[in-house]
C-alpha cells in the first residue's frame, strides 16, 4: 500500500488502501499530504478523462518545453496496460521504458514526471482512463513516438493484428528521429 518508487527516477506507483463493505467500497485517490518528498513541488491543474474499447492504444505522447507535464494516472473502470518512455535527454535511463497494469479493481495509480512519453492499450471490453496533469496542454508544444518503434521493444500484450491506433498515432515517428527536437 502507499507510493513505491520504480527503477526510473522519478516514476512512482500508489496504491491506496480500499476500504469495502457490502455497500461498495470507499478509497482516497489523492491526498498531497501522502505523497513523497519528491513530489511536493508537483501542482495538479488539469483532469482528462477517455473512455475506449478494447485494443484501443493512445500514445506515446508528450508535451515538449515548458509544456511538459507531469501525470498521475488512473484505470477508474476496465484494463489497461500504461506505458511511459524516458524521454530526457541527459537520463541515464533515455529510452527505456515502464509498463504497469492497471484496473480498477486495484485502483493502482502511475505517477509520471516531466520528460517522458505517456501510452496505454486498453485490455479489457472498454476502460474508462483518467488522469491529473501538472501543466495545461499545449498542442502547438505536443510530440511523439511511434508505440511500435521496435527500438523499445514494448510488448503491449495484445497481438498486433488487434490494436487500434488514431491515423496521428499511426505516422509518429521512432525515438530516434526525434531526439534532437527534444
Amino acid at each position: 500500500m502507499g507510493w513505491r518508487a520504480l527503477n526510473i527516477s522519478g516514476v512512482y506507483t500508489y496504491e491506496p488502501k480500499i476500504w469495502g463493505d457490502d455497500r461498495g467500497y470507499f478509497f482516497e485517490s489523492y491526498n498531497a499530504s501522502s505523497v513523497p518528498d519528491e513530489l511536493k513541488n508537483v501542482h495538479f491543474v488539469q483532469d482528462n478523462e477517455a473512455l475506449s474499447i478494447k485494443g484501443v492504444i493512445r500514445g506515446l505522447h508528450f508535451q515538449k518545453g515548458e509544456a511538459a507535464q507531469s501525470k498521475l494516472v488512473r484505470c477508474v473502470e476496465g484494463e489497461i496496460l500504461d506505458v511511459i518512455v524516458d524521454v530526457r535527454p541527459q537520463s541515464p535511463t533515455f529510452g527505456q521504458h515502464i509498463s504497469v497494469i492497471l484496473n480498477s479493481i486495484q485502483k493502482k495509480q502511475l505517477f509520471v514526471p516531466r520528460g517522458f512519453a505517456h501510452g496505454y492499450m486498453v485490455l479489457s471490453d472498454t476502460a474508462i482512463f483518467a488522469y491529473k496533469c501538472d501543466n495545461y496542454y499545449q498542442p502547438s508544444a505536443e510530440g511523439g513516438i511511434y508505440y511500435a518503434d521496435p527500438a523499445l521493444n514494448i510488448d503491449w500484450i495484445l497481438p498486433k493484428e488487434s490494436h487500434i491506433i488514431s491515423p496521428k498515432d499511426a505516422v509518429l515517428p521512432a525515438l530516434s528521429e526525434i531526439v534532437s527536437g527534444l
